[in-house]
This record gives C-alpha cells, sequence and structure tokens, in this order.
C-alpha cells in the first residue's frame, strides 16, 4: 500500500502498544481512550477484549482506532469491567485480521486473552516444533506461539503455565493478559519492551506508556520491573518475579523516537532526553548556520536543545499538514513524487538564501533525508546541512520494531561521506554512541555491560536470535509475509 507520507515510510516502526484494565466502570471506552494515545506506536489495526465475569467479548478491526471504537455500537458490545486493548504495526505475520490483538484461546483454566508487545526470536522454531505435535494455528502472529505454550504446559495453574511458556521464549515481551483468574502484566527480564502501572479510583490500569495513563486521568505508580509478573484479582495485586535476575536493557530507541515526548520512559522525561540529545549533538557537531530547523514532527525536541546550545535561532523551516490521509493516491496516479509536499512543505520565505542545520532522529534508508535536503535547495537555501540525533542505525532490530534488512540500511553500506554524498547535503553528522548514553544521564556507554539495548547502532544483541540463525543457515522456512530480516 502506497502512502502519502514518505517521511514516515522511512522511518523505525515500533511494533504496538497495549493498555489494561481492570475494575473499571466503562472498561472498553477507558482501553479506546488508552489506545488513542499509543497509536503512534500502532497504526496498522487495532483491537479490544473485555471480560464481564461471564464472557470474554472482542472486536478487531484494520485501521486506527478512531473510526473504529468511536461508535457506540462497538464499545456497548464490549461490557464488562475489565479491557485489555492493542495497537499494531506488524514485524512478523501477515498484515490480516486474523494477526490483529488481542488474540483470544479458551484454555483448560478457562478463557485468555493476550496482547503483546516485542518480538520472539525463537517464535518459528517453537511454532515448528508446536505444530508437529499437534498444534492448530489460526494466525502467523508470533504472540499466538505463547498462547499454545500456555495451553500445552504440564503445569496445573494459568500463573504457573503462563511462566513456563516464558522461560521458553527469546527475545522482547510486554504483554497484558485478560483472563477469568485476573487481568495479569509482565515484562522480559532484559525490560526491551516498556510496561508502566497507573491507578484510577480502585481501577488497576497497565499501558506501553505514561502518556496514555494521563489521557484517562490515571495516576502512574510505577514501571512494571523487568522479569516481573503481576496479577490483579479482586481489586488486590500480588508481583511475582519467576525469573532469574539479569541486568535490564530497555529499549534505547524508545528516547530517540518511539515514545511520545511528553511521556516518562524508566523514570525520565523523553522530551528532556530528546533535547540533551540536541544539546549532545551541537556540542559534537557544531555548523555555521544561520538557522536550526526541526524534521517534524520527530525532530523537533532534538532541534530546540541543538539551537539552545549552540546559540542559532530555532526556526520551522519545514511546515507539516496534520489533515492529510494516507492511501488517497493509489499507485499509477502519476504523482507520487508530490505526496512529499501534500503532508510537509518548505518555508520559502524563510530559508531562501540562509545557511541552515536540519535535524532528524534517525537515517533509514536514507530516501527521506535525500527529499528532505531536495526541498530545502529548491527553496533556495544556500547551504543544507544534516545532523542526526543518534547513531548510525547499522542494524535490524529482532525485538519488536519494523527494520529492514540490513543490507537495506543506508549506514550498514555507506561511510559518512558516502551517506553525504547519497542525500546531497553540504555536510552530515551523527551524534556519537557515548554522546547518546550521556543524554540519558550515563557518563558513556559501558562497552562490557551496556545499560541499554542499543543493537540497531552497536551490533551488540542481548539475547539469542534462534529463528534468525537458523534462517540464515537455510534450516527453517519462515512463515507470514514479513520474515525476519
Amino acid at each position: 500500500m502506497l502512502t502519502t507520507d514518505p517521511f514516515d515510510d522511512d522511518k523505525l516502526r515500533e511494533e504496538c502498544g497495549i493498555f489494561g484494565v481492570t475494575d473499571a466502570e466503562g472498561a472498553s471506552a477507558m482501553v479506546a481512550l488508552g489506545l488513542h494515545a499509543l497509536q503512534h506506536r500502532g497504526q496498522e489495526a487495532a483491537g479490544i477484549t473485555s471480560y464481564d465475569g461471564h464472557d470474554f467479548h472482542t472486536h478487531r478491526a484494520m485501521g486506527h482506532v478512531a473510526g473504529n471504537f468511536d461508535r457506540e455500537e462497538i464499545i456497548g458490545g464490549l461490557i464488562g469491567r475489565s479491557a485489555a486493548g492493542h495497537v499494531r504495526y506488524s514485524t512478523t505475520g501477515e498484515t490480516s485480521l486474523r494477526n490483529v490483538q488481542p488474540l483470544y484461546a479458551d484454555l483448560a483454566t478457562g478463557g485468555f486473552a493476550i496482547a503483546h508487545n516485542g518480538n520472539i526470536s525463537n517464535a518459528m522454531t517453537l511454532r515448528r516444533d508446536l505444530v508437529r505435535r499437534g498444534s492448530i494455528f489460526q494466525s502467523t502472529s508470533d504472540t499466538e506461539v505463547i498462547i499454545h505454550l500456555v495451553a500445552t504446559s504440564g503445569y496445573r495453574t494459568l500463573l504457573d503455565r503462563l511462566i513456563d511458556a516464558l522461560k521458553r521464549v527469546e527475545g522482547a515481551y510486554s504483554l497484558i493478559c485478560l483472563t477469568t483468574e485476573g487481568l495479569i502484566a509482565c515484562r522480559d527480564p532484559l525490560g526491551i519492551r516498556p510496561l508502566v502501572m497507573g491507578k484510577l479510583g480502585d481501577s488497576f490500569i497497565f499501558a506501553s506508556e505514561t502518556v496514555a495513563l494521563d489521557i484517562v486521568g490515571a495516576e502512574f505508580i510505577r514501571a512494571v520491573e523487568p522479569g516481573e509478573l503481576i496479577v490483579v484479582r479482586n481489586g488486590e495485586v500480588h508481583s511475582h518475579k519467576p525469573f532469574i535476575p539479569v541486568a535490564q536493557r530497555p529499549c534505547i530507541f524508545e528516547h530517540v523516537y518511539f515514545s511520545r515526548p511528553d511521556s516518562i520512559v524508566e523514570g525520565i522525561s523523553v522530551y528532556s532526553v530528546r533535547k540533551a540529545i540536541g544539546a549532545e549533538l551541537a556540542r559534537e557537531n557544531g555548523v555555521d548556520v544561520d538557522y536550526v530547523i526541526p524534521v517534524p514532527d520527530s525532530g523537533t525536541p532534538a532541534a530546540i536543545g541543538y539551537a539552545e546550545a549552540a546559540g542559532i535561532p530555532f526556526e520551522l523551516g519545514i511546515i507539516r499538514s496534520h489533515y492529510v490521509g494516507r492511501t488517497f493516491i493509489q499507485p499509477g496516479d502519476g504523482v507520487r513524487h508530490l505526496g512529499v509536499k501534500l503532508k510537509h512543505n518548505a518555508n520559502k520565505n524563510l530559508v531562501a538564501g540562509k545557511k541552515i542545520v536540519l535535524i532528524d532522529d534517525s537515517i533509514v534508508r536514507g530516501t527521506t533525508s535525500l527529499k528532505i535536503v531536495q526541498m530545502m535547495r529548491e527553496a533556495g537555501a544556500a547551504e543544507v546541512h544534516m545532523r542526526i540525533a543518534s547513531p548510525p542505525t547499522m542494524n535490524s532490530c529482532f525485538y519488536g520494531v519494523d527494520t529492514p534488512e540490513r543490507s537495506k540500511l543506508l549506514a550498514s553500506r555507506m561511510d559518512v561521506e558516502e551517506m553525504r554524498k547519497f542525500i546531497q547535503a553540504d555536510s552530515l553528522a551523527f551524534l556519537s554512541i557515548d554522546g547518546l548514553y550521556r543524554a540519558l544521564g550515563e557518563d558513556a556507554r559501558n562497552n562490557g555491560k551496556p545499560q541499554y539495548c542499543d543493537a540497531c547502532f552497536t551490533g551488540d544483541y542481548p539475547t539469542s536470535l534462534t529463528d534468525h540463525e537458523e534462517a540464515e543457515a537455510g534450516d527453517l522456512i519462515m512463515l507470514g509475509e514479513r520474515k525476519l530480516a
């Protein structure tokens, strides 16, 4: 599917966002609001499952939360005081309704609905073994593997079955499970993907980001700890830590791009970090220009920090329209190249004859950066420099982020000077990995024991990558339209 936003087409995409609430009046409506705040984490599909004490009710749909869950007949059918929801952008599994979460199954222990943010890096290996043992899969999502592992576990209680299942998976996961025994929230032992806990009256809420708590008026309590499994039953909260403790490695790119700037991640304001990133970038890679210009919207906080540190005026040299649909230009229309101007346009009166530095959060394939530079030159800019608020993205992510295969990442096949020539900028520079860590309050990256998962920059993956390694060896056939890179 073509879109009218080639800027967003060349961004890394977070796989999904999750939100769950228990013991709340109008639980499904609250989940819909929470998912709306998390829409940036997944724009392909959305789903909500509710539980009324006797039955589970589910509605799943392709597209955004708005337009699907703003209709009274939909929310009215999702009855019950507990509910969980999910917004999706797939990294594994084909794009179809059968892969939209929450996924639901009737198990021996009762109904079980699961919403998952992350990616199981040995899902295909586990799936192959499960199929050989008689499991019948209804989707191509890696999340369904967890359901089958729970269903086939030899343990008696649902909680022990879930723990047993999670001990068999590799990779990253934050989960919200809606069951007949209560709501369960858990996070992988490394804490790669985020998950927070809040409270509104007597209701407990779990969400991918604090901003989702804000929108429903809930109080942020704390982050779910890496390796922690929380059960909320009859208004009581029980914390379990069944996994062997390991040093946590939360995703560093949550601070660079994925999370909304008004969220708090791992106790740190995302907006403050992005401003600090811009300041570090200015100190490391200053340039003599008239204006600092952000690539909207993700580059804006870093550009503010850059401008303040460098003492150079911050200006809006690219104006973004927020009212452009994503699909009204179809293949063959002959105006695909005009899509960039439908959503972003140069502020010609500002940039004409000026030396400018553009601030963006990352370069993936490089096609976006090339279009931006060309736009500024066509607007009459005298010089166009580019500064990137992260290190070069050289490696694919296997933990719930949709990245191209490594060979399609510009930084994996070009050095900085070659990249500069490709995007046709007067100069190009990236934030160093230590500069990124300094913006997060660290002295530098601890190369012996990294504080974050930064594999997209360093290639230092914190878990085994069983499926990827077997696929490279030709021993594993991958299922679904989207394959691990």
